[in-house]
């Protein structure tokens, strides 16, 4: 916003003194974050109940958890029983504070990989590797109603990528925070790539963004975030 408007980037605390080593915890798991460095405020707690979900799939399962950040999906994952968590993301400080955080909370079946998970997910195919549960919880690749179209097709590539590294009975976890991408297109693009993955796929439930990110009805760009839990036959 600030580029449109001609002004300078930055950044900085408006009143007070900012503790670096700040430490929050989430759904029972001790988080440390960089309210400075870190995206949107440091820490997306839009997704805190998503991520609490978990618990309903990730017991003794194996799990990757796409663009992880800062390991919010892994270590839910991993506190809920999952018997392995890979946490990718394209940004080593984001790893590093995956690698921290699953420390500080003792967890012991993490581990993490640097990758452009496009990329990653094309390696893993390659190779053979599957999983039980993969989560895809991407940057939105819809910022302007201009990018609907190559963005839908991004999610939908990544997204049919993902079903054929599920092992058969897996789980997927797929997420969009684009408000240019409506419910009914979300859910027409899953169909989509279920078609393109060649593979039957269940639809389990559909979520959106934490309680305390309400919206108004008759106002849909509140309605941002689109979480679909599937499952693959």
């Amino acid at each position: 916003v600030r580029e449109k408007e001609g002004l300078a980037q930055t950044k900085g605390v408006l009143y007070g003194t900012l503790n670096k080593d700040l430490v929050i915890e989430e759904n029972g798991i001790k988080m440390g974050i960089d309210v400075e460095n870190g995206q949107k405020t440091g820490y997306f707690l839009d997704q805190k109940e998503n991520r609490d979900n978990l618990k309903r799939y990730v017991k003794d399962k194996t799990v990757l958890d796409c663009f992880c950040n800062q390991g919010g999906f892994s270590l839910c994952a991993a506190k809920y029983g999952a018997k392995e968590v890979v946490a990718a993301d394209i940004s080593e400080l984001a790893l590093e504070s995956v690698r921290k955080n699953a420390e500080m909370n003792g967890f012991k079946n993490v581990t993490t990989v640097a990758a452009d998970v496009f990329e990653l997910l094309k390696d893993y195919k390659k190779e053979g590797k599957k999983f039980d549960v993969i989560i895809l919880d991407p940057p939105a690749f819809i910022k302007t109603v201009d990018s609907v179209k190559n963005g839908y097709y991004g999610y939908r590539d990544i997204i049919t990528q993902a079903l054929k590294l599920l092992n058969d009975g897996g789980t997927l976890v797929t997420c969009s925070c684009s408000q240019h991408l409506t419910v009914p297109l979300f859910m027409q693009m899953l169909t989509e790539a279920s078609v393109a993955a060649k593979t039957p796929v269940r639809f389990v439930e559909l979520r959106t963004q934490a309680r305390d990110h309400a919206f108004l009805l008759g106002a849909e760009e509140g309605l941002y975030l689109k979480v679909a839990v599937l499952k693959k036959y």
